[in-house]
């Protein structure tokens, strides 16, 4: 019993001592820990270190009340007793500047942020939780700060979206010293509390638990969500800033799943099932047709050959026949124009001298209006309407904001395949470098950019250097070319890429760890090693690691392979002086990166110039092509018009002279439509002067063939002279002739209607041609070919005419060709065997190609348009290998939005208070999606950093309260008074008049260490005001397209962009349009399906209807034409997904090209079928084919093949692919259709025999000798 009292003592006793140190830790948690500022910092010059005191807080004197409640909103300890004092006030607005500038923009991130900073430097409880760990005379030097865990996440949950609109980057990845992604809550305040930060003068150390350690109890203040409003009354972070506000995540809808039946391709499948139907059907009709006509021994034109039958043909008495209403118009007609170009034809040979003359005064008259002639190469006017949507808004674009820079470019690799790995010396794993970024390489690199920078051109007289030319964001205060360079990061200086710290054992910083800290946060002053360099660029801008790296895998810019170099140049509108000056330095750029040599570096290069250099040299070393290929057809020509009969009679019966004017009639006809179009102006393209006089030759030697060769087989007529005859001739061959060259003729002029300039010009110039070649044929050909056959009669010598052999009878033969054609070729694919198998074949191939349509692709492969030897090629070859980025897009709004307004503002901003629906808003949700939206990054935007920049607790926005001019952030002067007031009005955005009092002040304010946020780097040329500043005009919002390396990828991005802007247009009800420079080539092929339909449906529809009036109004005629060449343009689909060409302008001028020359294939030899007066169909489809095939074959076929195999001897990509392989589908498919396909098809399903041009031609050559050839 008597133990107890003593443990009843001893209890009291532990109890008394447990309530003794809770009240003094209770007493030592009023204390502080520092108070005021003492000693200079030693590590960061200008900062000073805090002065240690373990005494009470102390009332914070009456004028720093207001500095208190900006600094701390809601900090109000009753009597404001805190352990700081003014200075120390001052100093915690001056380091948090930055932050306050970058993350002000999520109120409750800020508030968050602010709460850890004034309780660590003015809180009166500090000791409860700082333990100044150092003291040195008086100064604290080194503090633990005990930071609850919860805290601390909930803090970096808070601001982690948190965007930089100027830099297209979150936030944190300018203010965490790495990149956003790698960031976290710890490693985040540990880099604002590291000495190596530039701002913390002293080490604070901070240790991050939610549970009490050695006695010290953690910051755990509250904190606010980004999604609550903070109690002041300030809203929610917006969307942008904060994705837990967003609502769900946008979700892309899916890609349409392929059109398949039974797993294959659903067009093969229903082609092949239409195919194998079609064969049923068409075998069981021919095999039922030829079981009839056994068994009835009757032939399909029975009724009409039977010398009995009332309608017979054959009859005794042919007034009989009852020719319908259509028939007698059509022969009507016919005769018509028969009778007028016999008259003519016999006009031309009886006065030949004055229509040669008339015709050459016409053509010299005509060709005149060459010395006006101007020829388009800019790329623009070549592919773009000015009408169309992309080249408007390119002007709109370029008149309010200048046009595009011009850009110098150098992608460079190295051969040495010698990765490295970095070990820092501060621990952490081995991190792996690229062999291109090797120091002694970059040393290399930097003395060619040195090099780059030092060049000297000259242009009219005057020196022109980089610096004259070269985009410098911040001149005139920093003159410094802008140069997109991973060098940027030392300064483009060789000193500071040596830069190290260590000593002699270790290093403990170096270019690598530099390297390293830049490409996270490439906007940073200073960065947190032992070198504090800055990664800036010399310009005053950041150098982003995807700009100017390439070759890496996701972020790791440490496995680059290649480095990209960018010198941006000033463009100019419609300052040609300017302009000559940036080319004749380009020019001077390419002439030494074609020289440069060095074996660690290779280097693929290009200028703005480069493309428009390299298609002039391609267009000049074509030349020889052309020439040759050219100059085969001309011999041919020259030599095949002739029909030998004797060795002795070769000069005299050979057509050289003949041949060679036939030409220059074809090229006059060429020279005419290019000079009465220059008359007016109309500017020429590359694709008119290469195209045309193949078009035209091809069409224009067809009639010289048929003209020449029908001549040659005719017989005179007894009495009839030569003037006759050959205006007989003209008579027969001229409609013909007129079918063609007309039905050319109107189907160019309506490709004339198409948005393409390239199309457009190519078919007004080639319609015009055609028809001037025409009109010169049927003129001064025919003239010319009455003095040859006077020359023939006369047994002169063709070109040396004044020489005459001894006079002999020479009896006229057919050709080898035509005996071919009529006694084997024509009745051979006319046999009833064969037919069958023809059409089977041809129907196959269209089958085939119709399933294979939807399949070609579109675009122009920019490598194309380069010679195979081009250093361009390199350069596209790496672009697509190393680029990491995409072409910039701006999303413009144009002028008219009020953003003196809060309506305004609210429906284009993407800060607090903004619209779910704003245009920055919808531009970062696309980036949420990049792979379908092809948006990468959310927007710059100016009006978001001009809030941030206004706001009165920044720096940024001061005046000179004397004379009310600018006051930059970095100028001290007590004169300098902030913007606007630090009342709850002066902290809302600014409106009315105030929005534009300042705003001209943010565009020209430069950024610097005091102030991140200043306009004139990022929106000097974003923001057009009008004048004397009294309101916003256009202006736009920046961001940047994924990685686009093929036509399709661009076509793709210009679509999403253009669906984005209307979006947002309608969400804004005001127009808002997406601009990107290459948006003006690839228009185009938004629409060039549509257009290509367009344009060969109009010309089918012209062939029709021209082919119906002058066949004479034969219906069926024209059907079975138009059919045919319809084959021939769908084959030719065919033959371009099989060869691999796309479809754009190149390939569509000639896909219009074929329609043309097909009706040389195709109409001739329908036309010389409806005239037959042959007993059936198969008869006057051999009769066509053996007088039409041959001249066809001889002509246009034999022609063409020699000349088009000479292109592919071609260096230039485009006239191999697009002229070469297209060419000879044309030649080729158009040749197979129309001599082997449409008589086989005339022979089933051709028209029936016109019985009025039978009785006409019945009347016409009774009781004369040609009366025989009606049955020959």
């Amino acid at each position: 019993m008597g133990v107890l009292p003593g443990r009843s003592l001893l209890s009291l006793l532990f109890f008394i001592i447990l309530l003794l140190e809770g009240h003094f830790r209770w007493v030592e948690a009023q204390h502080c820990v520092w108070y005021g500022e003492c000693g200079e910092s030693e590590t960061v010059p200008g900062k000073k270190y805090n002065c240690n005191d373990t005494g009470p807080p102390k009332p914070l004197e009456h004028e720093g009340y207001e500095l208190l409640t900006e600094l701390c909103p809601g900090y109000d300890y009753d009597n404001r007793s805190l352990c700081c004092d003014m200075n120390q006030l001052n100093t915690l607005k001056g380091s948090l500047q930055l932050p306050l500038q970058f993350l002000s923009r999520c109120p409750a991130c800020f508030f968050n942020l602010m709460n850890l900073f004034c309780e660590l430097t003015c809180s009166p409880h500090q000791s409860q939780f700082m333990n100044a760990t150092k003291i040195d005379k008086g100064n604290v030097v080194e503090v633990q700060y005990y930071i609850g865990q919860t805290f601390a996440n909930s803090m970096y949950n808070a601001c982690k979206d948190v965007q930089a609109p100027s830099s297209n980057v979150k936030a944190l990845s300018l203010l965490c010293g790495k990149d956003a992604k790698d960031c976290n809550a710890t490693n985040w305040i540990q880099y604002m509390f590291d000495i190596n930060n530039g701002q913390t003068p002293f080490p604070i150390l901070p240790i991050f638990t939610d549970a009490p350690v050695s006695g010290y109890t953690p910051m755990t203040n509250k904190t606010f969500a980004c999604t609550e409003g903070l109690d002041d009354g300030s809203s929610p972070c917006s969307c942008q800033d904060c994705t837990n506000a967003c609502g769900p995540r946008p979700v892309p809808p899916p890609l349409p799943p392929p059109w398949l039946i039974l797993g294959m391709d659903a067009m093969t499948v229903i082609m092949w099932i239409s195919y194998m139907a079609f064969l049923l059907i068409f075998i069981g009709a021919v095999i039922g047709a030829w079981c009839y006509r056994k068994r009835t021994v009757l032939s399909e034109y029975g009724p009409i050959l039977d010398s009995n039958n009332p309608l017979s043909l054959n009859g005794d008495n042919p007034e009989q026949v009852n020719a319908s209403c259509c028939e007698t118009l059509g022969e009507r007609f016919e005769n018509s124009l028969r009778t007028l170009f016999t008259s003519w034809g016999s006009f031309c040979v009886r006065y030949p001298s004055v229509v040669i003359l008339g015709t050459l005064i016409l053509v010299v008259a005509s060709s005149g209006g060459l010395i006006y002639m101007r020829i388009t190469t800019d790329p623009v006017e070549l592919w773009s309407s000015p009408s169309s949507q992309a080249r408007q808004e390119k002007d709109y674009f370029d008149s309010h904001f200048g046009p595009f820079f011009r850009t110098a470019q150098l992608i460079i690799t190295t051969p040495i395949e010698d990765p490295f790995l970095y070990s820092p010396y501060f621990g952490g794993s081995d991190v792996p470098f690229g062999a291109i970024l090797r120091k002694d390489i970059l040393h290399q690199v930097l003395d060619l950019q040195l090099q780059i920078e030092d060049i000297v051109a000259t242009y009219e007289g005057q020196d022109v250097t980089l610096k004259d030319i070269c985009l410098a964001p911040l001149a005139p205060y920093n003159n410094n070319c802008t140069i997109l360079t991973v060098l940027n990061y030392f300064q483009n200086s060789h000193d500071v890429l040596d830069h190290l710290k260590g000593d002699d054992f270790f290093v403990y910083a170096d270019f690598h760890s530099h390297f390293l800290y830049c490409v996270s946060a490439p906007a940073s002053l200073n960065d947190t090693t032992l070198l504090h360099d800055p990664c800036l660029g010399t310009y005053g801008g950041p150098i982003f690691p995807w700009l100017a790296l390439g070759g890496y895998d996701e972020t790791n810019y440490n496995n680059a392979t290649a480095l990209v170099i960018t010198f941006p140049l000033n463009n100019y509108l419609n300052d040609t002086v300017r302009i000559g000056k940036a080319r004749a330095w380009e020019k001077e750029f390419i002439n030494l990166m074609k020289n440069f040599k060095n074996p660690n570096l290779t280097i693929a290069f290009s200028a703005e110039r480069s493309i428009e250099d390299e298609i002039n040299r391609e267009s000049n070393s074509d030349i020889s092509t052309i020439v040759v290929s050219y100059a085969i057809m001309f011999i041919y020509i020259s030599l095949a018009l002739g029909h030998i009969h004797s060795i002795r009679r070769v000069m005299v019966d050979s057509k050289i002279s003949l041949g060679i004017s036939g030409i220059l009639i074809v090229l006059s006809s060429v020279s005419s439509s290019l000079g009465l179009f220059s008359y007016f102006g109309i500017p020429l393209t590359l694709i008119v002067i290469e195209v045309i006089p193949f078009l035209v030759l091809a069409v224009g030697v067809d009639n010289i063939f048929i003209i020449v060769q029908t001549y040659q087989r005719d017989e005179r007529m007894p009495h009839e002279e030569l003037h006759q005859q050959i205006g007989r001739i003209l008579g027969d061959v001229a409609p013909s002739m007129l079918l063609s060259s007309f039905s050319e003729t109107v189907a160019f002029f309506l490709g004339a209607l198409s948005n393409m300039p390239a199309v457009r010009t190519f078919s007004m110039f080639a319609g015009l041609a055609v028809f001037i070649d025409f009109l010169l044929q049927i003129s001064c050909f025919v003239s010319l070919l009455g003095l040859d056959a006077r020359r023939q009669e006369a047994n002169r010598l063709d070109i040396f005419c004044c020489v005459k052999l001894p006079e002999g009878q020479q009896a006229k033969t057919d050709s080898y060709l035509f005996r071919f054609f009529k006694k084997i070729f024509a009745p051979f694919i006319l046999k009833e065997w064969v037919r069958p198998i023809i059409v089977a074949v041809f129907v196959g191939m269209l089958s085939f190609s119709i399933a294979v349509v939807n399949k070609v692709e579109l675009g122009l492969d920019q490598k194309l348009s380069m010679p195979d030897d081009s250093y361009v090629m390199d350069y596209f070859k790496n672009l697509s290998m190393y680029l990491h980025t995409g072409a910039p897009v701006y999303f413009v709004v144009e002028d008219g939005l009020n953003y003196s307004s809060r309506e305004g503002q609210n429906a284009v901003c993407g800060g607090v208070g903004c619209r779910n629906d704003s245009l920055v808003q919808q531009v970062y949700s696309a980036s949420l999606i990049s792979n379908y939206t092809t948006i990468a990054f959310t927007p710059s935007s100016w009006l978001d950093d001009y809030f941030d920049w206004v706001k009165p607790q920044s720096t940024c926005c001061r005046f000179y309260n004397s004379s009310g001019d600018f006051c930059n952030a970095s100028v001290v002067n007590p004169s300098c008074v902030h913007c606007r007031p630090m009342t709850p009005d002066g902290k809302q955005r600014p409106e009315g008049q105030d929005f534009m009092q300042f705003l001209p002040m943010f565009l020209s304010d430069n950024p610097n260490i005091k102030c991140g946020k200043g306009g004139h780097a990022a929106y000097a040329s974003a923001v057009d005001l009008y004048p004397d500043h009294t309101g916003v005009g256009a202006n736009y919002f920046m961001t940047y397209h994924t990685i686009l390396k093929e036509s399709p990828d661009y076509i793709e991005a210009l679509k999403m962009a253009r669906i984005l802007a209307a979006n947002i247009s309608q969400a804004m009800d005001h127009k808002v349009f997406a601009y990107s420079v290459f948006y003006v080539f690839y228009e185009q092929y938004l629409t060039i399906a549509y257009d290509t339909a367009l344009n060969l449906s109009a010309s089918l529809a012209s062939i029709f209807v021209v082919s119906t009036v002058l066949l004479g109004f034969e219906l069926w005629s024209a059907v079975i034409v138009c059919i045919t060449i319809a084959m021939i343009l769908v084959n030719m689909f065919g033959v371009m997904w099989l060869w691999g060409i796309s479809l754009n302008a190149i390939s569509l001028v000639n896909l219009v090209m074929c329609c043309g020359i097909s009706v040389e294939f195709c109409s001739h030899i329908v036309r010389a079928f409806s005239i037959s007066v042959k007993k059936n169909r198969v008869e006057r489809a051999e009769e066509a084919l053996a007088h039409m095939g041959s001249s066809v074959f001889s002509g246009i076929t034999l022609t063409k093949f020699g000349g088009i195999l000479i292109l592919a001897l071609s260096k230039s990509q485009i006239f191999q692919v697009f002229y070469f392989r297209m060419y000879l589908a044309i030649v080729l498919l158009g040749a197979t259709h129309g001599l082997i396909f449409l008589p086989v098809l005339l022979s089933y399903i051709g028209p029936s025999v016109n019985k009025a041009k039978v009785l006409a031609a019945n009347s016409r050559y009774a009781g004369t000798e040609r009366e025989r050839l009606l049955n020959y």
